[in-house]
C-alpha cells in the first residue's frame, strides 16, 4: 500500500511540475500595444491585468497629442492596439479610418461612466471611444514667492516675473489662452489678430524658464519656478508635496479635456484591448489611477469611493464653475493651424 501511494504522489508531482512547465513554455496569451500620455497610466495597472489575464501590456507613452496622432497614421497597421486620444483627434482618427468601433459586450464595465462625459460632439454614439480621465490645463502659484494676486493670464506678465515660470510644451494650449487674454475667440482664425496674438506671446517669453509637458510639476516641487501654467493633476502632485503651491482659475477659463481610450485600425488583439479597457473602468481600478495621477476621474462608480482629500481638491476635482468656462480646442483648417504652427516655432527658439 505504502509502494502505491508513493507512485501514486509521484505521478501528481509530475504532472503538477509538467503543467507548470507548460504554462511558462507557452507564456502569454496575447499580446496588446497602449499608446498614451506620460505619466497617465500607473505601472500597478498593466500589471494587475497581466496578472488576472496572462495578457502581456507594452506601453509606448507621447509627450504631445499632435506627435501622438503623427505618429498613428505613419505607423503600420497593427503597431497599436490601445489609443489615448482626445477631443477633435478622435473625430479626425475615427473619420481617417484610423479607429476601430467598439464592442461594448466586452466592456461591460462602460456603464460606471458619467453621463454627462459621453456623447460629446467628436464621437456622438460613443462609437470609437471610452472616456478616460479629464482636466484642465490651468495656473498655479507658489504663494511663498508670489505675493501679488493672480487671477489672469494677464498678470504672469509681470517682468517681475522673469526666468521663472514653467508652461506645457503644447502649442494650442498657450495660444489660445493668449487669444482669449486678448479678448479673441479660443480658436481664433483671423490672421491679423493671430498676428497680435504672437507679438503677446512674444512678449512673455523672457519670464519662461521651462516648457515641459512631461513633468512640469518637478520644477515647483523644487522651487526651480513658482508659476506653472500646466496640467491640473500636475498642479495637484505639486499642492501635496508644498502646500504653498495654489490653483488658479483665470477669470478668461482655461483648456478643459477630455482624455478617451479607443482601439486602433487593425488592432491584432481587438478584443482584448476592450479588455483592457474594461479593466480600467473597474472602479477599484480607476480609483487606484486617480489615487497616483489625480486627474478629474468621469467613472462615477470610482468617485463614489474616493475621500475628501481627492473631492474636496479643486485640482483633482474641478470645481463646476471651472469646467463651465472651460475652453476646447477645435480642428482647424490647414492654413490657420500652419499660422499657429509658425507662431509656436518663433516662440520656442
Amino acid at each position: 500500500m505504502k509502494k502505491v501511494i508513493a507512485i501514486v504522489l509521484c505521478a501528481v508531482l509530475l504532472a503538477v511540475t509538467a503543467a507548470g512547465c507548460s504554462k511558462s513554455k507557452s507564456g502569454p496569451v496575447a499580446e496588446i500595444s497602449v499608446f498614451i500620455w506620460s505619466e497617465y497610466l500607473p505601472q500597478s495597472v498593466v500589471d494587475g491585468f497581466t496578472e488576472k489575464y496572462n495578457v502581456k501590456v507594452n506601453v509606448e507613452t507621447f509627450s504631445s497629442i499632435a506627435d501622438m496622432y503623427a505618429k498613428v497614421k505613419s505607423a503600420p497597421s497593427g503597431t497599436y492596439d490601445v489609443i489615448d486620444a482626445a477631443d477633435f483627434y478622435i473625430q479626425r482618427l475615427s473619420g481617417e479610418g484610423f479607429l476601430e468601433q467598439l464592442d461594448y459586450a466586452n466592456i461591460p464595465n462602460s456603464v460606471n461612466i458619467e453621463p454627462g462625459y459621453l456623447a460629446r460632439y467628436f464621437d456622438p454614439e460613443n462609437l470609437y471611444s471610452v472616456p478616460y480621465l479629464g482636466g484642465v490645463a490651468t495656473l498655479c502659484v507658489n504663494t511663498d514667492k508670489v505675493t501679488k494676486p493672480i487671477t489672469s493670464y494677464a498678470d504672469i506678465f509681470d517682468p517681475e516675473f522673469a526666468n521663472s515660470i514653467v508652461i506645457i510644451d503644447d502649442f494650442r494650449v498657450i495660444i489660445g489662452a493668449i487669444n482669449v487674454m486678448l479678448g479673441f475667440d479660443y480658436n481664433e482664425t483671423d490672421p491679423a489678430k493671430l498676428a497680435q496674438t504672437e507679438a503677446k506671446l512674444m512678449e512673455l517669453k523672457p519670464n519662461i524658464k521651462l516648457l515641459d509637458s512631461d513633468s512640469p510639476k518637478t520644477a515647483m516641487i523644487n522651487g526651480e519656478t513658482t508659476i506653472g501654467l500646466i496640467y491640473s493633476a500636475e498642479i495637484a502632485i505639486a499642492m501635496d508635496e508644498v502646500p504653498a503651491i495654489e490653483v488658479v482659475f483665470p477669470t478668461e477659463g482655461q483648456y478643459l479635456f477630455f482624455d478617451s481610450l479607443c482601439v486602433a485600425k487593425g488592432s491584432k488583439n481587438k478584443e482584448w484591448s476592450e479588455k483592457f479597457i474594461n479593466y480600467i473602468l473597474d472602479p477599484e481600478v480607476s480609483k487606484g489611477i486617480v489615487e497616483v495621477f489625480p486627474y478629474t476621474d468621469p467613472n462615477k462608480a470610482a468617485v463614489a469611493l474616493m475621500d475628501k482629500a481627492y473631492l474636496d481638491n479643486a485640482a483633482k476635482n474641478i470645481p463646476a464653475e471651472a469646467i463651465a468656462k472651460g475652453l476646447t480646442p477645435t480642428d482647424l483648417e490647414a492654413d490657420t493651424l500652419q499660422i499657429y504652427n509658425d507662431i509656436w516655432t518663433k516662440f520656442t527658439k
